[in-house]
């Protein structure tokens, strides 16, 4: 009991191997607080785990991220981490530290604004975890986003944490739905829709997180006219911050590479997003278009916009 007592007091990240038996492995996660859990079943996943984890440890004694400094690079993985145990947190049914939030937005904006977006995202995808690489890659874009519309550090703050934190329900979605190698059928579709409205009542739970991020979470995924989910709202009820990262959310998903095919050029993206004006705010569209060719294709892809 002391050696559980100590390691939740310490602020150290914790791995524990589950052992099959769901009644011990709840009992184990509840006395070590918020441990992250590997299925030994699945070794190919405990290496990066145990990277990442080496990363937050060194965060939480006090290292780089306290100083905001280091390599683009670590600061990169730093963020990884965060997002990870921000994933853990849910995945158990517990809402994201307000604090690690908070570090990982700051993270984002900082080295975005240093190293431009395109290479935040070459850092970014030498990552394999899918669900992850697109929260940092949508946190990515919207701090462009909001460069570019001259933003003040406060919005910027905002807009890149919402951004961060809006597919945070996805911890709660099947992995065999979320990580399927292919289209999902129309039950499927259905559980993973789920994802928004998951993501914003877990986010509820904390009083730290505004409505503002709370909305982006849940509607992300509503379009102006009308065809979005989950509750098909239109253009008046459609606020400003969920139409910037909506149109930060669909570039990310065109520009990432995916199982069943490979990412789309900047060209390619841009004549996507263009064609759902109407659906996507067309003005903010249109101040957005410059990201598009300045990230290019996220994966690897080509990076000059026709």
């Amino acid at each position: 009991m002391w050696l559980a007592r100590n390691i939740r007091e310490s602020g150290l990240p914790c791995l524990y191997l589950a052992r099959g038996n769901a009644a011990k492995d709840a009992a184990a996660v509840a006395l070590l607080g918020t441990p992250t859990v590997v299925d030994p079943r699945r070794p190919a996943g405990i290496v990066p785990t145990l990277q990442r984890l080496v990363a937050v440890g060194r965060g939480a004694r006090g290292g780089l991220h306290e100083a905001g400094g280091g390599p683009p690079a670590v600061r990169v993985e730093r963020a990884t981490a965060l997002v990870t145990h921000l994933f853990d947190k849910a995945a158990a049914g517990r809402p994201p530290s307000p604090d690690e939030a908070e570090e990982g937005t700051r993270i984002v904006l900082d080295t975005v604004s240093e190293i431009g977006i395109r290479a935040w995202l070459d850092l970014v995808w030498r990552h394999d975890i899918q669900v992850y690489q697109h929260s940092l890659s949508v946190a990515g874009f919207a701090a462009a986003f909001a460069a570019e519309l001259g933003f003040s550090r406060g919005d910027r703050q905002r807009l890149a944490k919402a951004a961060l934190l809006h597919d945070v329900g996805k911890a709660l979605i099947p992995h065999a739905i979320l990580n399927k190698p292919g289209p999902l059928t129309p039950d499927e579709m259905a559980v993973m829709r789920t994802h928004a409205a998951l993501g914003a009542d877990l986010l509820a739970k904390e009083d730290a997180f505004g409505s503002d991020i709370l909305d982006v979470v849940r509607y992300h995924h509503e379009r102006l006219d009308g065809s979005g989910y989950p509750e098909g709202l239109t253009a008046e009820r459609i606020g400003d911050l969920v139409r910037l990262v909506a149109i930060c959310d669909v570039h990310s998903a065109l520009t990432e590479r995916r199982v069943y095919r490979p990412p789309l050029s900047a060209a390619e993206a841009a004549a996507i997003m263009e064609a759902q004006a109407g659906p996507l705010d067309p003005d903010l569209l249109r101040v957005y278009r410059p990201i598009i060719a300045r990230a290019g294709g996220a994966a690897g892809g080509p990076s000059v916009l026709g």
